[in-house]
């Protein structure tokens, strides 16, 4: 047998130089056993000496939570720094079955478990789609707060220290492996409130602070389009709430919002009516004005008792990391079109990026670079951009026009549609669906459009 011992490089750097060699052993005859292959590599990232891995998490919404757990049960010593612990984020709130699984989420954190929805069209035409769940499927409701809240002491008592402060800005490493230099504002018990200038050194970070990232612009991750959301907790009477126990309605019409709709979820004794857009910023309040009328009597006499908003991303950011750094949920622009979910997918991402992280430091005993985080974006992307593109083209096609979000209505009274929906919502995969009612649903989908748009047509005449 022979041997060919061969210098490892990861780019133009070489590898440490413990077990660096990559060991060859092939036949020289013919007729010897097939040719093995044995490697013996090792990281070239170097280790971490007389402490662990520290990474700082940016943001404690469901992202930033989901991260610091999985980062402090990985053996990263972990800081998660939140200035609003009491965040009530204007959110639907609604979660698809498979997250209460995956995070095990306990179910007094669920206000309410839909199990009916109204769709209900710009002429008010109602479609109700729920009948295809099975009896344990649902829909959960939650409250941002609430659910930020426990996954936060989630994180804390897996051993992530969490600091109630205001991130300002980061400076650069200095050098290869050099540590990030956080500065922040603490507002803990000992500040009394009024705030006090701090900095912490890490050597990686993740950014779930939101839309408005300044962990992002620490970057320069760059700009992307997005949206307003407008949300009002409306407390209503029982028998009103009796409605809503557990059933939520999705308004859509270019009254209510040109791009986007307008929903009343229910809440734990309340409910939460709200609306968005990206075209229309400075009309939000209108269209909430027409959501509240489009809900009309079964919501007259409620009491607003809480009024929220906030930007939401329309796309992803033109960079996700750099570096040492890299950004999950909102900050990356994770919020899927036409639907305008983000909370799986920002626990989801959150809790990703940490694996990637665990992994590539070996439980935090080695230091990372950007090659560990890029196999976080490579499976993110893997994995969700089908659905991202769908639902990207489904807004394009049916919110178009009032004609067309007519169209979209009846398809959704189609119980193939339905199931085919709540499939991929409910376990986040792109369900499979049945050839023959592929054809049936695609022929009536064409028949829905043309309709749309002969009846756009006329409404276009009627308007000149």
């Amino acid at each position: 047998m022979a041997s060919i011992a061969i210098k490892t490089f990861t780019g133009l750097r070489q590898s440490s130089p413990e077990n660096n060699t990559i060991t060859l052993s092939k036949p020289l005859l013919s007729g010897q056993p097939h040719r093995r292959l044995r490697i013996n590599a090792s990281k070239s990232s170097p280790r971490v000496t007389g402490r662990n891995l520290r990474v700082a998490v940016v943001g404690g919404g469901p992202a930033g939570g989901a991260a610091a757990e999985t980062l402090a049960k990985g053996g990263i010593e972990t800081f998660l720094i939140e200035r609003k612990m009491d965040n009530c984020k204007p959110c639907g709130g609604a979660i698809p079955l498979c997250m209460v699984g995956e995070f095990d989420l306990p179910l007094d954190i669920i206000d309410r478990k839909v199990t009916k929805m109204k769709m209900i069209s710009p002429s008010n035409v109602a479609v109700d789609i729920g009948q295809t769940l099975k009896p344990h499927e649902y829909i959960g409701m939650v409250r941002r707060e609430v659910l930020d809240a426990y996954l936060r002491g989630r994180a804390a008592d897996a051993g992530a220290a969490v600091l109630n402060g205001l991130f300002l800005k980061m400076d650069m490493p200095k050098a290869a492996n050099a540590p990030y230099v956080l500065h922040y504002t603490s507002y803990d018990s000992k500040t009394n409130g009024a705030g006090e200038k701090r900095t912490l050194e890490v050597d990686a970070v993740i950014g779930a602070d939101g839309a408005n990232s300044r962990v992002a612009k620490s970057i320069n991750a760059g700009d992307y389009e997005y949206a307003i959301a407008f949300q009002e907790r409306i407390k209503i009477s029982d028998d009103k709430m009796k409605y809503y126990e557990n059933l939520a309605e999705m308004y859509v019409g270019d009254d209510v919002s040109p791009d986007f709709y307008g929903w009343v979820f229910p809440k734990c004794d309340h409910v939460a009516v709200g609306t968005g857009t990206v075209t229309h910023k400075a009309d939000i309040k209108k269209f909430q004005l027409a959501t509240r009328l489009r809900a009309d009597s079964k919501i007259t006499g409620g009491k607003i008792i809480r009024v929220e908003a906030h930007p939401i991303p329309e796309h992803p950011r033109p960079k996700r990391l750099q570096d040492r750094v890299a950004l999950v949920g909102d900050a990356a622009g994770y919020v899927t079109k036409c639907s305008g979910e983000g909370i799986y997918f920002a626990a989801k991402s959150g809790r990703m990026c940490a694996e990637a992280i665990v992994e590539g430091s070996e439980n935090g005993k080695r230091m990372i670079d950007e090659s560990d985080l890029r196999k976080y974006l490579e499976k993110w992307d893997k994995t969700y951009w089908p659905t991202y593109k769908v639902l990207d083209i489904l807004q394009k096609v049916f919110y178009r026009s009032n004609p067309a979000r007519e169209a979209f209505v009846e398809m959704c009274a189609d119980e193939y549609v339905q199931k085919m929906t709540f499939d991929s919502y409910l376990y986040k995969k792109v369900a499979p669906g049945n050839p023959i009612e592929d054809l049936k649903l695609a022929v009536n989908t064409i028949g829905s459009l043309v309709r749309a748009n002969a009846l756009r047509r006329e409404m276009d005449k009627l308007s000149v």
